[in-house]
């Protein structure tokens, strides 16, 4: 049972360890289609990121239900990654 339905990814087209990330993320929606993906872009969605945030570090993955965080995950994630993340939701 998952008790999120959104993940808000925040990467930058210039961040390695965002490529990583983004093809674990991906693996992780692909298998989990009832979860909303929001992807915003440090650089080009600028004003909507500051409400967030996050710092320098990238990527940041922000678990939301009904608007509200329940946890975000900062830096380099592999697919393993996301889902012990996820299981701590649980």
């Amino acid at each position: 049972m998952v008790i999120f339905v959104k993940i808000i990814k925040i990467s930058a087209l210039w961040c390695p360890a965002c490529l990583i990330t983004n093809k674990a993320i991906d693996k992780f929606i692909s298998e989990n289609k009832d979860i909303e993906l929001i992807s915003l872009d440090y650089d080009f969605d600028e004003e909507v990121v500051k409400k967030y945030d996050v710092g320098t570090t990238l990527p940041v993955l922000i678990f939301e239900k009904d608007n509200k965080e329940l946890c975000r995950i900062i830096g380099e994630k592999n697919y393993d990654d996301i889902v012990k993340a996820v299981g701590e939701l649980k």
